[in-house]
């Protein structure tokens, strides 16, 4: 037999361990190639403004390709360790170290090249789906048809070859240094249970406490000059959450005799302590990147949700027209009529409201005052509710703030000062009301209409004009946005086109860090496979052992299952809660609540985490069970 079908027939023989890794590599060749596939995409070739987006996705393909490349050693470096006994015997029975290295290099090679041919096969079968998919998140116009991608196979299939090129070289190089005596002994050395020292557990306690309860307080700008203090600090503190404090939280289970001596748990604990060395800095590894993953879609999400809700919230018209300072009467007629020639071209039906918008000084400062008709003129066309005012109060109306805006809010400041009359009197601000339907950024008085007629005259006025367009559904409105916005630009608002642009413009965006994030969390929970089944061998002996003196199938299971839950779930946990504090900063920077979408991105990451380790310890039992039956 060669050495090239001795390769060949151990990849095989060790499907078992080589399937995550193969998997794995398939599906980060299928998402590098995906990038491709749209790059050199005719539609996106024929038209000018996806370029940016080409842009980034080639970005994003690179920082794929660079994270395959640390991905796929890593993996590699988790068979060398499971297999060192194997190297040995081979050596014994008088393999060269040249031949186990050319042995290792022809199984990743081989491995490599069925990966790149499987993820680029698996890509052009789904690519269809894919492009729809995009149709949709990118919001283009025009289709994207499926066409057969030469050059996207032909730029995956060369850069993933080379990539598998050089991870060979560079394992095989690797696997020279070992010594036979280490080989030989493979996974019978013991590497000694971690040390635990309490005042670095108190550390981790320590920084862990502060990024939380920093990232929680700050607000507004504050969360960007926090932020990358409270990184830091998170990071040092998982990193000895999993190398000290877990490893402390142990040792003191295992000095706890009703916890330790209860049931199965001596064999729960003792495994666990022992194991946690090698899993430790896997554990930070899975969390920091599930972390980057949750942390820069939820990002991603929320700030689409932030700005298209802002967009709503402060247009509650069809149309919103405000000309700009310096405009004469006849340019702001011409406006006018033209939305209205627009709306009656469409064979819409549309209600249009106008009013003065008028600034008077009040302590040194210009304020809006409108009275309470032209207040209920525009809150009638909204299909809100009107106010009645007093003679002698005033209300305040406050409307949404700036994400980043920061001191007293509006009402604040109203409600402390006194609108004056040209007779000398003052009326005392009584109640706060929230509405959009003026624009007025940093809120307004409504007063009685008697009593603004006595304010005198106004130190500056605005002008705006609103149409509702009745029973239109959504593509006509978007359309109506369009033509408004060829002829009348910035001056007129369309909600929904607006809206509209704002999710084509920030689609890519969404859709590169969705497929990037994604690639993340797949290589992270691989990476626990592979720590997983790396000891496979090793549970099988002892649990065949165990089972020898009185260990039942049930409580096998149940060991089992606590072990894996606990080395599959502990990263995920943390990278959740790191998630949920990082999604809550950006909420306090927005001033904006961010629960749904941030329970809708950690929610769904969780559940496919679960599914996966449902998955894992179904096979991991069942080989369990099998060696011991």
């Amino acid at each position: 037999m060669t050495i090239r079908q001795f390769a060949f027939k151990n990849v095989f023989r060790n499907k078992r361990l080589y399937i995550a890794y193969f998997l794995s590599s398939l599906f980060t060749v299928m998402i590098f190639f995906t990038f491709a596939l749209f790059a050199f995409h005719p539609t996106f070739s024929a038209e000018g403004f996806n370029q940016y987006a080409m842009f980034g996705m080639a970005v994003a393909g690179g920082i794929i390709y660079i994270f395959s490349f640390f991905f796929v050693l890593y993996s590699m470096s988790s068979f060398l360790q499971s297999r060192k006994k194997e190297f040995g015997l081979l050596i014994l029975l008088g393999a060269s170290d040249r031949q186990i290295r050319r042995m290792v290099f022809m199984e990743n090679l081989l491995i490599g090249f069925l990966a790149t041919i499987g993820g680029i096969a698996t890509g052009i079968l789904f690519s269809k789906a894919i492009l729809l998919i995009a149709e949709n998140i990118l919001i283009i116009e025009e289709s994207l048809p499926f066409y057969f991608p030469t050059m996207a196979i032909a730029v995956t299939f060369i850069s993933f070859i080379l990539l598998f090129l050089c991870i060979s070289f560079f394992v095989a190089f690797i696997l020279r240094t070992k010594k036979l005596i280490e080989l030989i002994k493979g996974d019978k050395q013991s590497k000694g249970e971690p040390k635990a020292s309490i005042i670095l557990s108190i550390i981790a306690t320590i920084l862990l406490a502060a990024g939380y309860i920093t990232a929680l307080q700050v607000e507004g700008l504050d969360v960007l000059a926090a932020m990358i203090p409270v990184i830091l600090v998170v990071t040092i503190g998982t990193y000895l959450l999993f190398t000290q404090l877990s490893v402390y939280i142990l040792r003191y289970l295992r000095r706890n005799k009703l916890i330790f001596w209860r049931k199965t748990n001596m064999v729960l604990f003792s495994d666990l302590s022992f194991r946690m060395k090698d899993n430790a800095r896997t554990f930070f590894m899975v969390a920091i990147i599930s972390t980057v993953a949750f942390s820069a879609i939820g990002t991603l999400y929320g700030l689409q949700s932030y700005l298209t809700k802002g967009v709503k919230d402060a247009h509650p018209f069809t149309i919103t027209y405000q000309p700009w300072d310096g405009d004469n009467e006849e340019e702001v007629n011409q406006d006018i009529e033209t939305i209205n020639k627009i709306i009656e071209t469409g064979n819409l039906n549309a209600k249009m409201e106008s009013v003065e918008l008028n600034y008077f000084n009040i302590e040194d400062d210009n304020y809006l005052i409108v009275s309470a008709t032209d207040f209920n003129r525009f809150a009638m066309l909204a299909d809100e509710n009107t106010v009645q005012v007093e003679p002698d109060e005033a209300i305040v109306v406050e409307q949404s703030q700036a994400a980043l805006m920061q001191g007293k809010k509006a009402s604040e400041i109203l409600m402390g000062l006194n609108v004056p009359l040209t007779d000398g009197q003052k009326i005392q601000p009584s109640t706060v009301i929230q509405s959009e339907v003026l624009p007025a950024f940093y809120g307004m008085y409504i007063v009685n209409d008697d009593k603004f007629n006595q304010l005198g005259e106004p130190e500056r006025t605005d002008y705006t004009v609103a149409w509702q367009v009745q029973n239109a559904n959504t593509d006509q409105i978007i359309e109506l946005g369009r033509k408004i916005s060829d002829q009348i630009a910035y001056r007129a608002v369309v909600a929904e086109y607006t809206i509209f642009e704002i999710n084509r413009g920030y689609g890519p965006i969404l859709f590169i860090g969705l497929f990037i994030g994604i690639a993340f969390f797949v290589s992270a929970g691989s990476f626990l496979y592979f720590r997983l089944f790396s000891d496979l061998d090793a549970d099988k002996q002892k649990f065949r052992s165990i089972s020898k003196i009185g260990l039942s199938i049930g409580e096998l299971k149940k060991i089992v299952n606590r072990q894996i839950a606990l080395l599959f779930m502990s990263p995920i946990i943390v990278a959740l809660l790191h998630g949920t504090v990082a999604l809550t900063a950006l909420s306090n920077f927005f001033n904006y609540n961010l629960t749904l979408e941030a329970s809708i991105v950690l929610g769904s990451f969780a559940l496919i985490q679960i599914i996966y380790f449902l998955i894992v310890r179904f096979f991991y039992i069942k080989q369990l069970i099998k060696s011991i039956s």
